[in-house]
């Protein structure tokens, strides 16, 4: 388009004025000027388009006032009037303005966009002025014009400027409107936006524009809105250059490229339409950082609230969520922040999220799995229903990180997810089910050996699961509903939460007695002891015994602190109390005040520990009256979910736990009142707890409470007597602990018990055996004599050595307690009384313990069938073996009966742990443990878990390892706590234990061929089982004291058999074994021992000094199998299932399969066809109670009589080498009693049939020449011998 010829004014170029106007020329004042400039603008602004005449006739005023005098005058007035002319010309002459020169209309552009300045003062007298030339500009589009123009671009970039840098909060919305009218009509009818005039509106989108003017912000936004479709092909290219290209040139705001991008992705995803996969490939970069900074941007559009860029764009969704596992640790970090937005914002992305953050919550990174943690609580905090199960699993697997911070994240975040909705219930029931979980997770981690984990629980359980804080009555029906909705484990771990605060406690009181004495250096010392322990139990255990040996000295210098204290760990002292008194002692020790203070920090842990926040005599009225609600039916038992019997039960049960810890609490007739209606009750574990609260709380009953206690006495006379076996032993208990005539109490049930034993009757014997075996412990002077009669005329001759009835032969090794013979339970009952009568009497002077030894050694060699009449069951047996061996073992824990347990016995007790029933093996490994690790038990019972090395089960083994941990860990843990514990270093410390395990496994009943290498191999697998966990550290030099060790014992003697050169030789090939093992695993070894150690006696005779014993036992050969392993023999096909074989013990295999608990079938319930045929490849499940993998025998052997089966079918088991004691000569006692050859192998994997039931199906077993002998050698007889 050109522009039209300018016409010619009238007149010969003459200026006509409109009327009233004079000549308006540089000779006038200013306030003339102005005068007259009005006037024309009022004439301008009253014209319209169609005055023909009248543009003609102004058309030289409109020529002249576009001069340089006009559009450079100083006075803003007159500039101000012109440019409203100016605009009203451009109005009145469109479309054809009346200047043609380009320069002009340049100038004029330029010179009116310089005016608009003014519009930034809106109370300036000249603002409708402005307002009125915006306004005119804006509805005519007046710089439309300048399109034609070369340099356009010019006068639009200084347009837009002076818009954005005038507009602020002052402006109206029409000002607003105006100035977007006036910038989108040049947008969107030019022919492209410039990147300079591009650049001019999105500078106002950057934060630091953004945060200096709002306004400008928001125009920007509002004119990119209105100009998309126009703009967007822009904005493309700019990003394109930058993004893509990398011309970082071709503005100044490259740099900024990120930040304008999410602005403009917020004010409308559609300007991006064509960047969004430019983004896809700068995630793809090489460069971490610009990986980084993608991360970001794409992290605020995914996640901003109304963002609907994932399901939009899902190849860019893909492409980010690639990034979580980017290598690059900060990338991967930004990722896992986004994805807490993104639950909140978008919950129907977290499918997607769950499977990266799965990955992520296991990233080597500390900080990225803290996040991760963060992410979901902060998402569940919001709402529960934002995460799922499984996002709730990984802050669950979170609770066991290996780093502090992490599992501190993961607890304190499920704790507060509980608090919410399942305390509050602020999600309804529903949600509360479903991370009902929480509140057992959180309880388990009690059992975590770190300190800061017990702490932690502590302070959650105080703070969110029963908040402290509540009223008593809420708290305790917390409390009470919170106890019955617990898991077995998570009620284990909060009663061992409440025994550690009431050790701790004892042990505060303990040290403020010792402030009471006076100073001495025993005082001193066992002050000192006491610190170490209080100490053991606090966070940072080296700085916790330096701020307690402070808060030591701070005590001993202020009376007024000791009170306070005592007050605090007073049995009477109340919760409300106790605030005060943690509140008194912290603002004592705060001074003088420190930003940081960890001293006092590490106090309060103490006095946290220490104070009774939940318990105390009005919190247990508030559970009986709870307990009572639920025995009346008017509890919220339902509504809280709990079943009213479970509510009763576990309420007793939690009574029960809390009267150990806060006894004195219970003092109150009401309380005791509601007790004696639990006891009345159906119920028997409840009634059973209910005795145990009297047992432990009624001290004060008789002296205080009459009338509680006539009501009491016959209550528990008669569940003494008639009351299931666990009332009668607590009614015994409770009657010894809180009567005065205890005596004539336990005489009035002792008596009529003793007289009415009727062993035809055994389910009628169980409990009275249970009460006469307690009362003769607890009143051994009273009732020793007395029960032993009992036991020489009933227990023994009637009761053990008589089989009345016949068990049940389904072949199982283990039955459930039910299923247990009444004649059997009888006869565990008698044990248990025999073991009581004697710790009762704690003395061996009618000799009475020696006969037990032998009765209970007896019932282990003959696998349980004592009488051997072959009437009881296996399960039966299996059960009477365990309560022999758990017989002797507590026997052990009384020194004078320890003394005279020999060898032997010891042995038979031992292997007990390779029994060939798992529960056997279990239970027993279980009691071992609980009696060593309290130091119970003598040492040399230690060695008992190397046997566990043989155990065909990966789990038994496992646990073994575990208890071996412990218990070493708590002797040496004892040693340094305990300076008097040095005197006693042979029975306490672990290493000792060597010599008692070398002469266990030498006189191992399957180490019958000593240079066997199979043989040899189990022996080398037994001492590493022990000694691996010995030699962890080698602290004072400990491998060579126990080189030291085995080369002293090597140059003794086997007291067991000084003269058997067999037996000796066993001993010191087993010693060259472990010298072996000690030299390989060991550098250290051959140093210097820095003790002589001592053997024991018992066990190991020493020689002169002139006997040396410089023999190697081990052959080079030998020594290198063991080493390496032996080499696979030649693949014969017939031998490829063949299993080694060794005499005096059956094949089995170790495994490590999963499925170790299914039926208990018996290995020897197999039957045999009479048709088999020879030769047939034979096929037998091996089972350990069915746990044992399949064992395959080898082809072509010969059928052997290894079972019979009679003419009605019935099948006899088959006679194997038993693990125990050799039989007797018949000479070495009075009662010969005609048996099989041998017994069933005990702690080994035998083979069984498959199907626990008789079938006709063959199986041909190899055996050993030596069981053949046996098995053929029917006249064998054997003796049991109760009188050695």
């Amino acid at each position: 388009m050109e522009f039209p010829q300018q016409q010619k004014p009238a007149g010969d170029g003459k200026i006509t004025y409109p009327p009233g106007v004079k000549e308006i020329t540089d000779k006038i004042s200013n306030d003339e000027m102005v005068k007259r400039l009005k006037m024309v603008v009022k004439t301008y602004m009253d014209m319209d388009q169609d005055s023909e005449e009248e543009k003609q006739q102004y058309l030289a005023l409109a020529l002249h006032l576009a001069s340089e005098f006009f559009l450079r005058n100083p006075n803003k007035d007159v500039r101000l009037l012109v440019a409203c002319c100016l605009a009203d010309i451009f109005r009145i002459y469109a479309p054809e303005a009346p200047y043609t020169s380009h320069d002009k209309l340049k100038d004029i552009f330029l010179f009116i966009t310089r005016q608009l300045k003014g519009l930034e003062d809106t109370k300036s007298p000249q603002f409708n002025r402005y307002f009125y030339l915006l306004e005119n500009l804006a509805w005519v589009k007046s710089y439309n014009i300048c399109f034609e123009l070369e340099d356009c671009n010019e006068i639009f970039i200084q347009l837009f400027k002076t818009l954005f840098s005038v507009i602020n909060n002052s402006h109206n919305q029409k000002v607003q409107m105006h100035m977007i009218d006036l910038m989108s009509s040049i947008i969107m009818e030019g022919d492209g936006v410039t990147q300079e005039l591009l650049d001019t509106i999105l500078i106002n989108l950057i934060p630091a524009h953004k945060n200096l003017n709002k306004q400008a912000y928001d125009l920007a936004k509002t004119l990119l809105k209105r100009t998309v479709q126009t703009i967007e092909t822009c904005i493309a290219n700019f990003f394109n250059q930058v993004l893509v290209m990398g011309k970082s040139s071709v503005s100044d705001l490259s740099e900024h490229v990120f930040d304008l991008i999410q602005e403009l992705f917020t004010i409308d995803p559609m300007l991006l339409t064509s960047v969004m996969p430019q983004l896809e490939f700068k995630l793809k970069s090489n460069d971490g950082e610009e990986r980084l900074a993608v991360v970001r941007l794409l992290a605020k559009l995914f996640g901003a609230k109304d963002s609907e860029l994932a399901s939009q764009n899902r190849p860019l969704w893909q492409c980010f969520l690639g990034r979580f596992n980017d290598i690059h640790v900060p990338v991967r970090l930004e990722c896992v922040k986004f994805a807490s937005h993104c639950l909140m914002n978008h919950p129907h992305l977290a499918k997607d999220l769950t499977e990266y953050l799965k990955v992520r919550s296991h990233d080597p990174e500390e900080a990225i799995r803290h996040d991760v943690i963060v992410t979901i609580i902060n998402a569940g905090k919001k709402d529960l229903n934002l995460v799922n199960d499984q996002l709730l699993g990984f802050v669950r697997e979170r609770t066991l990180d290996k780093r502090w911070r992490v599992r501190k994240e993961a607890m304190m975040g499920l704790a507060q997810l509980f608090k919410k909705y399942c305390l509050h219930y602020e999600a309804g029931k529903e949600s509360a089910q479903k991370i009902s979980w929480i509140k057992d997770k959180l309880l388990h981690i009690y059992y975590q050996n770190s300190i800061d984990d017990k702490l932690l629980v502590e302070k959650i359980f105080a703070q969110y699961m029963v908040p402290h804080s509540l009223e008593t009555e809420e708290k305790m029906k917390c409390l009470y509903y919170l106890y019955a909705c617990l898991d077995t484990n998570a009620v284990k771990a909060l009663n061992e939460m409440w025994k550690c605060q009431n050790m701790l406690r004892s042990l505060v009181k303990e040290l403020l007695d010792l402030h009471k004495l006076p100073v001495s250096e025993a005082n001193n010392t066992a002050m000192f002891g006491k610190l170490m322990s209080i100490a053991k139990n606090l966070p940072d255990a080296g700085k916790a015994q330096d701020f307690m040996k402070k808060f030591n000295q701070v005590l001993g210098e202020d009376e007024k602190l000791r009170v306070q204290l005592e007050m605090l760990i007073s049995p009477t002292c109340s919760c409300k109390q106790a605030e005060i008194c943690v509140r008194e002692i912290t603002r004592k020790l705060t001074f003088p005040k420190q930003p940081t203070n960890p001293f006092l920090e590490m106090v309060k842990f103490l006095l946290e520990r220490i104070a009774p926040v939940h318990i105390d005599s009005e919190a247990i009225s508030a559970l009986v009256k709870l307990l009572n609600k639920s025995i009346e039916g008017t509890a919220d038992d339902d509504e809280e979910g709990v079943k009213p019997d479970t509510a009763i039960r576990s309420g007793l049960e939690l009574l029960k736990v809390l009267s150990f810890t806060h006894p004195t609490a219970f003092h109150s007739a009401e309380t005791y009142e509601s007790l004696l209606q639990c006891l009345k009750m159906e119920d028997e574990k409840v009634a059973e707890a209910a005795i145990q609260i009297f047992r432990n709380t009624g001290q004060k009953i008789e002296t205080e409470l009459q009338q509680i206690r006539s009501t009491l006495i016959p209550v528990l006379h008669q569940k003494a007597k008639r009351g299931t076996p666990h009332q009668a032993k607590q009614a015994v208990h409770c009657i010894h602990a809180i009567f005065n005539n205890k005596e004539v109490q336990l005489a009035q049930i002792f008596e009529p018990l003793s007289r009415s034993l009727n062993a035809d009757v055994p389910e009628q014997l169980i409990t009275p055996l249970v009460s006469l075996g307690h009362i003769s412990m607890l009143a051994p002077d009273q009732f020793a004599s007395p029960m032993k009669s009992i036991v020489a005329n009933f227990i023994v001759k009637d009761l053990l050595m008589n089989d009345r009835s016949v068990g049940n032969k389904n072949g199982k090794l283990w039955t459930t307690d039910e299923e247990v013979s009444p004649e059997v339970l009888a006869k565990v009952q008698a044990i248990k009384l025999l073991v009581r009568w004697l710790l009762g009497m704690k003395n061996n002077q009618s000799k009475s313990a020696n006969s037990t030894l032998r009765l209970l050694s007896a019932m282990l060699v003959s696998e349980g069938d004592l009488t051997e009449q072959k009437k009881i069951s296996k399960s039966d047996m299996s059960r009477l073996r365990l309560a022999a061996g758990g017989a002797i073992m507590k026997l052990a824990q009384e020194p004078c009966y320890h003394d005279i347990i020999t060898p032997e016995q010891f042995q038979l007790c031992g292997l007990v742990i390779n029994d060939e029933c798992y529960q056997v093996r279990q239970i027993f490994a279980q009691k071992l443990h609980l009696a060593l690790v309290k130091l119970m038990l003598p040492l040399e019972y230690l060695a008992v878990f190397a046997l566990c090395a043989k155990d065909p089960v990966k789990e038994r083994r496992a646990h073994a390892r575990q208890c071996l941990l412990k218990n070493i860990s708590v002797r040496r843990e004892y040693i340094k706590q305990n300076p008097l514990a040095q005197e006693k270093l042979v029975s306490l410390l672990p290493e000792y234990v060597v010599p008692y395990m070398i002469h266990l496994l030498a006189h191992d009943p399957d180490f019958t061929k000593p240079h066997e290498y199979e043989q040899l191999k189990d022996i080398k697998e037994c001492l590493w089982f022990m000694l691996e966990v010995l030699m962890t550290k080698n602290e004072n030099n400990s491998h060579a004291f126990l080189r030291k060790m085995v080369e002293n014992i090597k140059q003794t003697k086997d007291a067991q058999c000084p003269e058997d050169a067999k037996a000796n030789e066993k001993l010191y090939i087993v010693c060259d074994v472990a010298l072996f093992v000690i030299a390989n695993k060991s550098t250290a070894c051959h140093l210097d021992s820095p003790k002589d150690p001592i053997l024991p006696s018992k066990f190991f005779i020493i020689q002169d000094k002139d006997f040396k014993n410089d023999k190697e036992y081990l052959s080079t050969e030998m020594r290198q199998m063991l080493l390496t392993g032996k080499p696979k023999p030649a693949p014969v096909l017939g031998a490829v299932n063949k299993a080694l074989t060794v005499p005096g013990r059956r094949i089995f295999t170790k495994t490590t399969t999963g499925s170790d608990t299914a039926s208990n079938t018996s290995t020897n319930s197999s039957t045999i066809n009479k048709n088999s045929n020879s030769n047939a490849v034979t096929e037998s499940s091996a089972q350990e109670n069915n746990e044992n993998p399949v064992i395959q025998h080898e082809v072509g052997n010969k059928e052997e009589p290894s079972q019979n089966v009679t003419p009605e079918g019935d099948v006899t088991a088959s006679p194997v080498k038993r693990r125990g004691r050799q039989a007797k000569s018949a000479a070495a006692a009075p009662v010969e009693k005609e048996v099989a050859p041998a017994v069933a192998s005990r702690g080994r994997k035998r083979t069984a049939d498959p199907n626990p039931n008789p079938s006709a199906d063959s199986i041909n077993i190899k055996m050993s020449k030596q069981q053949q002998q046996q098995q053929n050698d029917e006249g064998t007889k054997r003796q049991i011998d109760l009188q050695r």
